[in-house]
C-alpha cells in the first residue's frame, strides 16, 4: 500500500484556512496621538482618564462619555462630566487617584499638564495618549481618533460632519472680509496673550481678524502694556462673561491713544468657548465674528 506524503501537508493547509481568518494579523484599533505615539488595541477602550477640560468635551462629543472614569478639575461640560472623579487641577495631577481608577488609557494635554508627572504615569505602566490640538481642523482629527478608540465612530462622524459644516459656513461668510487687528488677552495680571500657533489665533483668522501678537514665541507669552500700545489693535478682547467687561474697560480706559479704546471696541467672550479645543469653540467663533463685524461697520462710517 502506498501512503501519500502530501496528505499531512494538505491537512495542515486546510487547517490554516480555518484558523488564520479567526486570528487577526494586526490589532482592531490603531491610533496615533498628537505627539506621534502609536497605540494598538484589540477592542474599544473601556476606561479612559481625561486630564484636561477640552479632552473631556471631545470624548463626550465623540460618543466616548461612558468610558470616561475620571476628569480634570474644570471639566464642567457636558453636565454628565460634573459627577465624575476629579484627578487633576491647578496643582497638577493626582497620580494616586489616576492609578486607582485603573484606566486602560490616560489622555493628557501636552502643553497643559506637567511633563514630569505625565512621564511618571508612563513609568507606572499606564498608556498615555497626548492631545495637543492647535488648529480648528485638529478638533476634527481628535473627534475621529477618540471615536475610534472608544468604538463610537458613528457618533464621532456625525459630530465631525456638523463641525465641518459650521466651520465652512463661517469661513464663507467672514474669512475674506477686511482684516481687523486684534489683541486677545487670556489673562490680565500678569498680562498674557496668545501667539499665532494658538487655537484662538486660528479662530481670529476664521473671522477675518489678525492677531497683533502672531509672531511672539511661546503659545501664551507674557507681555507689557507698552507692547499693546505699540501694536495699537482695533479691538481688545478678553476671556470672561459680561461681568468681566467693566474690569476690562477700567484696565484700558487710561490709554485713550489706543484705537480700540477710542472707538469703544473692548469686548469679552466666555473663556470656555474660546480656549477649549472642542466643538464648542465654534460657539466662541460665532461671537467673535459678530464682534469683528461691529468693528468693521464703525470703520466704514
Amino acid at each position: 500500500m502506498v501512503i501519500s506524503t502530501q496528505g499531512p501537508s494538505r491537512l495542515f493547509g486546510l487547517l490554516l484556512l480555518w484558523v488564520v481568518p479567526l486570528t487577526p494579523a494586526w490589532p482592531a484599533i490603531l491610533v496615533t496621538d498628537d505627539a506621534g505615539n502609536r497605540f494598538a488595541f484589540e477592542q474599544p477602550v473601556q476606561r479612559i482618564a481625561s486630564l484636561a477640560p477640552h479632552i473631556t468635551e471631545l470624548l463626550f462629543a465623540a460618543g466616548a462619555g461612558a468610558a470616561v472614569v475620571g476628569v480634570s478639575e474644570y471639566s464642567n461640560y457636558p453636565a454628565a462630566a460634573e459627577s465624575l472623579p476629579r484627578i487633576s487641577g491647578g496643582n497638577g495631577l493626582d497620580l494616586e487617584a489616576i492609578v486607582g481608577l485603573r484606566p486602560e488609557l490616560v489622555i493628557a494635554w501636552q502643553s497643559g499638564n506637567p511633563a514630569h508627572q505625565v512621564r511618571r504615569l508612563r513609568q507606572l505602566g499606564l498608556q498615555v495618549f497626548v492631545s495637543e490640538p492647535r488648529r480648528l481642523e485638529d478638533v476634527v482629527t481628535s473627534l475621529e481618533r477618540f471615536g475610534l478608540l472608544a468604538g463610537s465612530t458613528e457618533q464621532a462622524r456625525e459630530q465631525v460632519s456638523a463641525f465641518r459644516h459650521r466651520h465652512a459656513a463661517l469661513a464663507r461668510r467672514y474669512a475674506q472680509r477686511d482684516k481687523v487687528s486684534v489683541f486677545y488677552s487670556i489673562w490680565q495680571r500678569p498680562l498674557m496673550t496668545v501667539n499665532g500657533e494658538h487655537l484662538i489665533s486660528d479662530v481670529i483668522r476664521l473671522c477675518g481678524g489678525r492677531n497683533v501678537f502672531n509672531k511672539l514665541p511661546g503659545l501664551a507669552p507674557q507681555i507689557g502694556v507698552e507692547a499693546v500700545l505699540a501694536a495699537d489693535p482695533q479691538a481688545i478682547i478678553a476671556g470672561g462673561g459680561a461681568e468681566a467687561l467693566p474690569g476690562l474697560h477700567k484696565r484700558w480706559s487710561r490709554w485713550q491713544e489706543l484705537t480700540a479704546v477710542q472707538n469703544g471696541h473692548l469686548f469679552t467672550i466666555p473663556r470656555d468657548v474660546m480656549v477649549r479645543h472642542s466643538p464648542r469653540v465654534l460657539d466662541g467663533a460665532e461671537q467673535l465674528c459678530r464682534l469683528l463685524d461691529e468693528v468693521r461697520s464703525q470703520s466704514e462710517k
